[in-house]
């Protein structure tokens, strides 16, 4: 088992992606036998997430539509589809919706560390959420 202090250290940095190529194409391996949790998170036109952080996971998000956009730390992200964002453990992000998009969008999620819903610590939110 794990000790904290070099689970910590391990999310604190971006996973490395593994990129296979195999005769039928390639694959993309964003972890591998490591305490994870993988979701795909969609954004309605018009909408964003909470403003939040963690203190026991980061997180990888992989942009899957056109009109992504993610706020870190204070700087508005658009990625482009297929591009991964790094959202270290502590730092504050959200997933938003562009004003301009007229479908929701998706991202990947792969968190990285101890995943609880109750490590959300909520520093914005337009739902009246804690």
């Amino acid at each position: 088992m794990m000790n904290e202090s070099f689970l910590r250290e391990r999310i604190m940095q971006r996973p490395e992606t593994l990129h296979v190529e195999k005769p039928w194409g390639s694959f993309d391996q964003y972890a591998l036998n490591t305490n994870c949790t993988v979701k795909i998170l969609t954004c309605k036109p018009g909408q964003k997430l909470s403003l939040q952080r963690h203190s026991h996971r980061g997180e990888l998000w992989v942009a899957l539509d056109p009109g992504v956009v993610v706020d870190r730390d204070g700087e508005e992200l658009r990625p482009v589809v297929g591009e991964e964002i790094w959202l270290p453990l502590g730092s504050t992000h959200r997933l938003r919706c562009d004003a301009t998009t007229a479908h929701p969008v998706r991202v990947l999620e792969v968190s990285l560390g101890v995943f609880d819903e109750a490590d959300i610590e909520r520093l914005q939110d337009d739902y009246g959420r804690n």
